[in-house]
C-alpha cells in the first residue's frame, strides 16, 4: 500500500537545481489519438467501424478485417493483471532518476464478440500481484504524450501519493501556489480549493489594495495564504512579483481576468474592448514572460518541482459569443497564447492546463439563464484537472455541449450562435 506523502524537507540553497528530464517522446501520428483522450481525462482506444475489433497498440488498419474505418471510443478500462515486472536498470536518464518502476500487462475484459486486446501499462504500487483486477486510466507523462496506468480496482488510502501516480499528476499535496487574483469569487474559491487539496503555501495576487472585495479579509486570514502585490496590467508589477516569489512557485493559477458583456455594436469606443484584452491577453503574456523560465527551470527541482501552469479560459474562446464578442475575442487570443506556452513549457515537463468553462455564475452573466457554472465548482475542476492528470477541462453542461458542437463541426456552431440557438 502507498506510504502516506511526507513534507518534503526544504531543499539546500547550495545544492544544484537539477535540470528537468523527460521520458521518451516520438508517437507516431496515429497514436496521437490516445494522446488526445488522455488531454480530455478520458480513456479511448480505436474500434472497427465494420468489425467491432478493439485495437491496441494504434494502427492504421484493423487487426481482424483489415478495415480501414478505426474510430477512437471510450473505454470501460476494467481487467486483469496477469503480469507484471519491476524496473531496476534503466538506459534512459528520466527513469534512472525514478527507479525503481513497476510495469506490467493488462488483459481487457471482453465487450461483444471480438477477443479483448492486452495493454503494456505503468503499475501503481497498490495494484496486487497478478492476475488481479484492475482499472486502467490513459493519462499523460511529463513529456505530455499518453501511457496507461493500471490502478486497484478499488481506491486504496493515501493511493495519490503513490511514486509513479504522482510522476502522472500535477497533485497540489505540499506544492506552493501561486492564485494570481484573490479577490474574485473564482480566486477566492481556489485559494480554498487548493488549501483543501493539501497545499501548505498560497501566494494570492491583490491588486489596487484600497478596494475593500467581500471575502478577501477571510482569505488573507488564513494561515497558509501569504498575500502578494500583482497588477498583471503593470509590467513592473509582475516583474517584482516574478523576481519575489517566482523561482518558488510549483503551481501558477492565473485567475486574473476582465469581463463585460457586450456586443459589437451595443458599447461604442474600444475602452472595454482595450481593457479586457490588457488583462485576458496581454496580462497572462506578462505572466508567461516573467515566470515562465523559472518555473521552466524547476521542472525536474526535488519532490515539489515546478508542474503545472492553469490558464481559466472560455468556451467563448472556440466559438464567439455574438453577445459577449468582445470577451469571446479577448479569450480567443489567450486560447492562443496558451497553446504557444504549452508548446514552449512541455520540454521542461511543466503541464499547461486549459480550463474552457461555460458561463460562470457572477454579476457579469447575471441575465443569462441556467445553467451556469459556480466559482466553487470551477474550483473543483481545476484541482480535478491536477489530480487527474487532465490537460483540457470543460466545466458545466454548456461547455461540454458546445465542445461537441464544434468538434463535430465548427461552422455549424457559428451560425447556431448568430441565430441564439
Amino acid at each position: 500500500m502507498a506510504k502516506p506523502l511526507t513534507k518534503p524537507k526544504r531543499k539546500n540553497p547550495v545544492l544544484r537545481t537539477r535540470a528537468p528530464m523527460l521520458p521518451p517522446a516520438p508517437r507516431s501520428r496515429i497514436s496521437l489519438g490516445l494522446t488526445s483522450g488522455a488531454a480530455r481525462g478520458a480513456f479511448e482506444l480505436q474500434v472497427c467501424r465494420d468489425c467491432g475489433a478493439v485495437q491496441y497498440p494504434p494502427r492504421e488498419a484493423c487487426r481482424e478485417c483489415l478495415s480501414d474505418l478505426l474510430d477512437w471510443t471510450p473505454q470501460r478500462g476494467t481487467g486483469e493483471l496477469v503480469a507484471h515486472t519491476t524496473l531496476r536498470h534503466a538506459m534512459e536518464n528520466y527513469f534512472r532518476e525514478r527507479l525503481p518502476w513497476r510495469l506490467g500487462i493488462v488483459k481487457l475484459d471482453r465487450e461483444g464478440a471480438n477477443e479483448a486486446p492486452s495493454l503494456i501499462v505503468h503499475v501503481h504500487g497498490d495494484c496486487g500481484e497478478p492476475p488481479c483486477r484492475v482499472r486502467v486510466r490513459a493519462m499523460l507523462d511529463r513529456a505530455g504524450q499518453a501511457v496507461l496506468l493500471a490502478l486497484p480496482e478499488k481506491d486504496t488510502p493515501h493511493m495519490s501519493d503513490d511514486p509513479q501516480m504522482r510522476e502522472l499528476t500535477c497533485d497540489p499535496k505540499f506544492r506552493k501556489v501561486f492564485v494570481t487574483d484573490g479577490k474574485s469569487p473564482v480566486g477566492q474559491s481556489v485559494v480554498k480549493a487548493m488549501i483543501a487539496a493539501g497545499s501548505d503555501l498560497v501566494w494570492v495576487g491583490e491588486a489596487a489594495p484600497w478596494k475593500k472585495i467581500p471575502g478577501f479579509e477571510e482569505i488573507r486570514a488564513l494561515p497558509e495564504v501569504t498575500v502578494v502585490d500583482l497588477d498583471v496590467t503593470n509590467p513592473d508589477s509582475v516583474k517584482r512579483c516574478a523576481g519575489q516569489i517566482g523561482p518558488k512557485v510549483d503551481i501558477l493559477v492565473n485567475t486574473a481576468e476582465q469581463h463585460r458583456a457586450y456586443s459589437v455594436g451595443s458599447r461604442y469606443g474600444t475602452e472595454n474592448a482595450r481593457a479586457e484584452m490588457e488583462i485576458n491577453y496581454f496580462g497572462l503574456l506578462r505572466l508567461a514572460q516573467e515566470f515562465g523560465p523559472v518555473m521552466m527551470a524547476r521542472g525536474g527541482d526535488t519532490e515539489t518541482n515546478a508542474v503545472a501552469w492553469v490558464n481559466i479560459l472560455s468556451i467563448f474562446a472556440l466559438a464567439n459569443n455574438p453577445d459577449q464578442s468582445t470577451f469571446s475575442a479577448s479569450k480567443a487570443a489567450a486560447h492562443s497564447l496558451a497553446q504557444a506556452m504549452r508548446a514552449g513549457m512541455h520540454r521542461s515537463g511543466v503541464r499547461v492546463i486549459n480550463l474552457y468553462p461555460g458561463p460562470l455564475d457572477v454579476e457579469w452573466n447575471q441575465e443569462l439563464r441556467p445553467p451556469k457554472v459556480t466559482p466553487a465548482a470551477l474550483a473543483r475542476a481545476i484541482v480535478g484537472a491536477l489530480q487527474g492528470g487532465a490537460e483540457d477541462v470543460y466545466p458545466g453542461d454548456v461547455a461540454k455541449d458546445w465542445y461537441e458542437r464544434w468538434r463535430t463541426d465548427p461552422k455549424v456552431l457559428e451560425r447556431e450562435l448568430a441565430h441564439g440557438e
